[in-house]
């Protein structure tokens, strides 16, 4: 069936990756983008689709019930994908609210509406529900923290969420499952692990530490860095959405990872060698790029600099993605070397696009 996709939070990092995925692999689809454009949602990461006529752009918030029913009714949407939310664990610690507002009341006015469009109304009027699919875009964070030896988190793993971001992304799984349970709203949520790749917003980890390098400035690392995340290309996230989409179980959790565990110290130490290797090699670089000096002598580690942990710091995520790989067949394309190449590549040649999102 041909689908038309509201996909919310599509002007943020993983939304406009997924963007640019779906559009081609499924190019006989429409894709309308709701994105509130704050301070992580790009209006340029979409400038490539932006005139394709199965694409179209609102700018407007998930909160907004009544412009997510009019979108809903306008443009016959079949499918949500669900991204919108605010996702920086340590703006969450210091403005809680701004995550309260979006994660959760977002998600509900986003359930609310659907409801309506595809349920409610059709019943109504003597029709059956319409052919419709909500798909919820969660984290591992909600699973909270594994000691070193501990398995890692499964679909069952009880939810023990550690900060207000992961609490409020927590809240808002809980939420579609109970819409699903309680109104019949063909639902599907998925947990990914920590993504990276282009339109990363340069706040977060391996983007911040690329331009810090090209700046010449300190790479700050929480506490000991001994924190480990496993990670996963931001396009083989998407083609794990696009699988539990067309394949996945109505009502059913599915974990998307990389199977690739890194502590936070090792991936600032081997993006610093990739750099340190692309200058020595490259003297194009070293032009465009004169404050990377110590890049260029070998010496970019020399910026590490250890700050104090954040509160509630989770010490290690690691998806078990075992049944999205025996029920959808699904396993990364990229391996984390390939992965790695293709962000920093990026990122040396579109310094145009994270330059300015900078603050300092």
């Amino acid at each position: 069936m041909k689908k038309t996709l509201l996909v919310t939070g599509g002007a943020g990092f993983i939304g406009a990756n997924f963007v640019h995925y779906w559009l081609k692999s499924n190019p006989d689809d429409s894709v309308i983008v709701l994105d509130a454009l704050t301070y992580a949602g790009n209006i340029d990461n979409l400038a490539s689709v932006q005139s394709l006529a199965n694409f179209h752009f609102v700018h407007g918030d998930i909160c907004d019930t009544d412009l997510v029913e009019k979108l809903l009714h306008e443009y016959q949407i079949n499918t949500i994908v669900h991204f919108a939310a605010e996702s920086h664990v340590d703006r969450s610690i210091t403005g809680p609210d701004a995550f309260i507002e979006t994660n959760i009341m977002g998600t509900y006015s986003l359930l609310k509406a659907s409801k309506k469009v595809w349920i409610d109304l059709p019943k109504e009027q003597g029709r059956e529900s319409v052919s419709h699919r909500f798909h919820h875009v969660s984290t591992d964070e909600v699973y909270g923290t594994l000691g070193p030896d501990d398995p890692a988190f499964r679909e069952d793993t009880a939810y023990a969420p550690n900060s207000p971001y992961s609490a409020s992304k927590a809240a808002s799984d809980h939420l579609v499952r109970a819409y699903h349970h309680t109104y019949g709203l063909d639902v599907t949520t998925s947990n990914c692990s920590n993504n990276y790749g282009p339109y990363h917003f340069p706040e977060k980890l391996i983007p911040l530490i690329i331009a810090n390098v090209l700046r010449n400035k300190p790479l700050p690392i929480y506490g000991d860095g001994q924190q480990i995340r496993d990670w996963l290309y931001v396009e083989d996230h998407a083609r794990g959405i696009e699988l539990v989409i067309n394949k996945g179980r109505v009502g059913e959790n599915y974990n998307i990872g990389g199977h690739n565990e890194w502590a936070n110290i090792d991936i600032v130490k081997l993006i610093c060698d990739k750099m340190d290797q692309a200058f020595a090699t490259d003297p194009l670089l070293q032009k465009r790029f004169p404050l990377a000096s110590q890049a260029i002598a070998g010496e970019s580690q020399s910026l590490i600099s250890y700050v104090t942990d954040r509160p509630g710091h989770d010490r290690r995520y690691a998806i078990d993605a075992t049944k999205t790989n025996q029920e959808l067949g699904y396993k990364p394309s990229e391996s984390f070397e390939t992965g790695i190449a293709k962000t920093l590549q990026w990122y040396l040649s579109n310094e145009s696009w994270w330059k300015p999102l900078l603050i300092n």
